[in-house]
């Protein structure tokens, strides 16, 4: 049943023969199936700015943060200055800091919406955001006003390509 709400979740539709035979079928291919990350499915779901922030979004809730390519240009990150919940922010706002040993950096929201979390470890442990920039070291957290601007954000394909065409 998990898997069918799985494939619902990310809005995929599974005929009802289908979602019989991933019910009483105990096959291999099913149990690997149980067994896949869903975290690599949001991997894909993961929408870039040219700022390199990055927003993956569950239902209404946007979770916020930098891309593996800006902790690794910005270096060990030593402080980092987030949102507080509450704050009204609109896309593409200055809305936080982060600081390393060779550069500061500010932060811009990917989206509008209003902050509900800040994620205080990173406050308190920075370095989070070398370690682990897309799971521990997220950023904020933020309810989306606007869905339509999810469209205007790159996804991990495009961005790809927007850091290769930097490069030249």
């Amino acid at each position: 049943m998990a898997l069918i709400t799985t494939f619902a979740r990310f809005g995929l539709q599974l005929s009802n023969a289908a979602k019989k035979s991933l019910r009483a079928t105990a096959s291999p291919f099913n149990q690997q199936w149980r067994s896949f990350n869903v975290s690599s499915l949001l991997l894909a779901e993961r929408r870039y700015t040219e700022k390199h922030e990055w927003v993956s979004v569950d239902g209404t809730t946007a979770t916020v943060g930098i891309s593996e390519y800006a902790q690794d240009a910005l270096g060990d990150v030593v402080f980092a200055q987030l949102p507080d919940p509450g704050t009204a922010l609109q896309q593409h706002d200055e809305c936080g800091a982060l600081e390393s040993v060779k550069a500061a950096s500010e932060l811009y929201s990917p989206l509008s919406g209003k902050v509900t979390e800040k994620n205080d470890t990173v406050e308190e442990t920075p370095g989070l955001v070398n370690s682990s920039c897309y799971d521990k070291g997220w950023l904020f957290k933020l309810t989306v006003s606007n869905t339509a601007e999810l469209e205007k954000l790159m996804s991990e394909t495009q961005y790809k390509e927007f850091l290769k065409a930097a490069e030249h």
